[in-house]
């Protein structure tokens, strides 16, 4: 008498690997960007909170969850060297089951999108292309270091910025408004890039070049140094320029210490780069928020 020890493979999603496919953790990126955007405009939030409500929900679990479930699909072989123990090279996620939830996710995300009238409608067809753009072959974005990152950070900052002040405004966005999101979705190819570093082993055997693949750890991190800071100096001298002193006095001190903590992290870049985006990145988006009531208040004079 012999007993079998074959593990049967599942069928079914386990709901636990179901929630860490769409990682909650990176939502919040896109969620705050477009509660930045809702409170840049004049427009009062007063009678406007189900659009602000249902925009943060589309931009963070939606939009972004979406886009997480689709890059794991995409990536399930370099995610078998780098993290086995993800969803869908566990098995964990079976069969086709990664890429159903992502078509499905991109379905209700348009579903949502058209709630939120054409300007939201427009921005969630935009960010749901730019998911698939990053992940999916042909276009396979990511596999360059240097639009990689700068589409998602243009997706996670700057598009919902647009997207929340255009809502509650029901109309474009002021040119100010506009610049400003653009400087914070530019700087935010910094953040991405650090977050490359988990994945470099993989990254390297499977042709992704990431800037630390093309450039080394030590070099990719000053890079994306210098590609985070520069953006909100000029915050910072837009913040001056329009009378607003003690804001961009505030913005100042938030980048003086991310240069402190950059200077830590420079130290080891690999080994540092998670504890930097919870230091430094919090004060990104802290600026970030400092920098919106600014444009609130210019928005509440003109």
């Amino acid at each position: 008498m012999s007993v079998s020890t074959d593990i049967q493979p599942r069928r079914w999603p386990e709901p636990a690997a179901a929630l860490r496919l769409i990682k909650p953790i990176t939502w919040f990126p896109p969620m705050w960007a477009y509660l930045c955007g809702t409170v840049s405009v004049g427009a009062p939030l007063a009678g406007h909170w189900g659009l602000v409500a249902l925009g943060i929900v589309l931009a963070g679990p939606v939009v972004c969850g979406m886009s997480q479930a689709a890059n794991d699909w995409c990536d399930r072989h370099v995610d078998a060297i780098n993290e086995p123990d993800r969803p869908i090279p566990s098995g964990r996620i079976p069969g086709r089951w990664g890429l159903w939830i992502a078509l499905a996710m991109s379905a209700l995300s348009l579903l949502i999108g058209w709630q939120l009238g054409p300007w939201g409608f427009g921005a969630t067809l935009l960010g749901v292309a730019a998911a698939w753009a990053y992940s999916a072959e042909p276009v396979r974005l990511k596999r360059s270091g240097l639009w990689g990152p700068g589409l998602v950070g243009l997706s996670y900052e700057t598009l919902p910025w647009i997207t929340g002040a255009a809502v509650l405004s029901a109309g474009a966005p002021d040119a100010r408004i506009l610049g400003i999101a653009l400087l914070y979705g530019i700087g935010a190819h910094g953040i991405m890039t650090l977050n490359d570093f988990k994945a470099l082993e993989g990254d390297r055997q499977m042709g992704v070049n990431s800037l630390p693949v093309t450039l080394g750890p030590g070099r990719a991190a000053r890079v994306a140094a210098w590609v985070m800071l520069v953006p909100q100096v000029l915050v910072i001298a837009a913040l001056a320029y329009w009378g607003l002193p003690l804001q961009a006095g505030a913005v100042a001190l938030l980048v003086l210490g991310q240069v402190w903590a950059i200077r830590v992290l420079l130290r080891d870049p690999k080994a540092r780069a998670p504890w930097y985006n919870g230091t430094g990145v919090l004060m990104y988006i802290s600026g970030m928020m400092v920098t919106a009531f600014a444009l609130r208040s210019l928005e509440a004079l003109s």
